[in-house]
């Protein structure tokens, strides 16, 4: 069942599309004009952290409806979900250009979090102080809105749980709890 794949991925060439050319340029590394790069960053950074100062980087849970089923997700302060990249290896975020204009990262130098079971810590990347739960370095989409997921099984990315296995070689592998769910989904992902 590929159409909810393709009609969500066709949402977020859209969603990509209307941000507009400097942002589309400033992910493809497109050196045309520093002025538009620097405004189109500034302007991507404010729509990815709306919130308070001190509050960006603050994950929290949230009950939610994934694929038909109501689950306990992470969400960041503006209740957008959060998700990991299923390539994405410890400490190395793997999403770059047009991947990265659609799945923002979630950074903050001190991240805070809310009703977490799992270690949640910030990593030093291409991204800046890209936030990571258990190890699993974390993203939102663009299409989503605060507590609708939209993004789950699409490109590679999985909702984020609370109970998200720690990522093998990653301090969290060692000290967070025992972990209630599989870090990767089977199959693909929750009925993909």
């Amino acid at each position: 069942m590929q159409r909810p794949k393709i009609i969500i991925a066709s949402v977020a060439v859209a969603a990509i599309a209307a941000i507009g050319g400097t942002t589309a340029a400033l992910a493809s590394g497109s050196s045309s004009g520093a002025a538009s790069s620097s405004s189109a960053a500034s302007s991507s950074s404010a729509r990815a952290s709306s919130a308070p100062a001190g509050t960006a980087g603050t994950v929290r849970t949230l009950q939610a409806t994934v694929n038909g089923k109501t689950e306990t997700i992470l969400v960041n302060a503006q209740g957008l979900p959060l998700y990991y990249y299923q390539p994405d290896p410890a400490a190395k975020s793997l999403v770059t250009g047009q991947l990265a204009v659609a799945w923002p990262p979630l950074t903050a130098a001190r991240p805070a979090g809310a009703g977490l079971s799992g270690k949640l810590t910030a990593v030093s990347d291409a991204h800046g102080s890209q936030v990571a739960y258990n190890g699993h370095l974390l993203y939102t989409f663009v299409t989503d809105r605060p507590g609708q997921v939209t993004g789950q099984g699409v490109q590679n990315f999985f909702v984020a749980t609370p109970g998200i296995a720690p990522l093998a070689g990653t301090s969290a592998g060692t000290s967070a709890p025992a972990a209630s769910a599989p870090a990767t989904p089977a199959s693909g992902g929750y009925g993909y």
